[in-house]
């Protein structure tokens, strides 16, 4: 007979009186077959010598509690794609337009964001972004970037994602800056 194993892992509390279970401290546990399946139960002591579900149990145990070790802190903090590019459209820093429209097609990519709409803005291609889920407009400057220039763009993607920060190339902005700043002139087009 096949059966679905529900994994259950050890309870911080007993299951009787809801005590928390402190670090060293001797608990019991139970395997019960139920209705629902096999069910764990843990115990502290005493209520396991007050109610004494072992009669009931498949299978009994005794151990020690360890208190889990704290989760370790991240160094840095990494950012996700979309929060990256929340920050950086926030930013509006003109050496960050390549970074900013990478980041906009990988979320296209992974159709967390929708093109709406493309215009040539003063000889710069605007793009027209709106977020699937919240709706939310993004206006992302096409930086026209040439396929030799795309490794640097990529790999500053990256490190911004592992969360370093890589100071804007010399000559990757061009006159594209004027536009940047003035991202409600494309909305206010429409």
């Amino acid at each position: 007979m096949a059966q679905d194993w529900d994994i259950k892992a050890r309870s911080t509390a007993c299951e009787a009186c809801s005590t928390p279970f402190e670090d060293h401290q001797q608990y019991f546990s139970c395997l019960r077959f139920t209705e629902e399946g096999y069910v764990r139960g843990d115990f502290c002591a005493a209520c396991w010598d007050a109610k004494a579900p072992a009669e009931k149990a498949f299978s009994n145990w005794q151990g020690t509690y360890r208190l889990p070790p704290p989760k370790p802190e991240e160094p840095v903090k990494k950012e996700t794609a979309e929060t990256l590019l929340r920050r950086l459209v926030e930013e509006a820093d003109p050496a960050r337009i390549s970074v900013v429209f990478i980041l906009a097609v990988m979320l296209e990519r992974k159709k967390l964001l929708e093109e709406k709409d493309a215009r040539l803005v003063e000889g710069v291609m605007v793009r027209v972004y709106e977020h699937r889920k919240t709706g939310e407009t993004f206006v992302v400057h096409d930086p026209g970037l040439r396929l030799d220039q795309l490794e640097a763009v990529q790999q500053d993607v990256i490190t911004m994602l592992e969360g370093g920060a890589t100071p804007p190339e010399p000559g990757a902005v061009s006159d594209q800056s004027a536009v940047a700043s003035d991202q409600s002139a494309v909305t206010s087009d429409q």
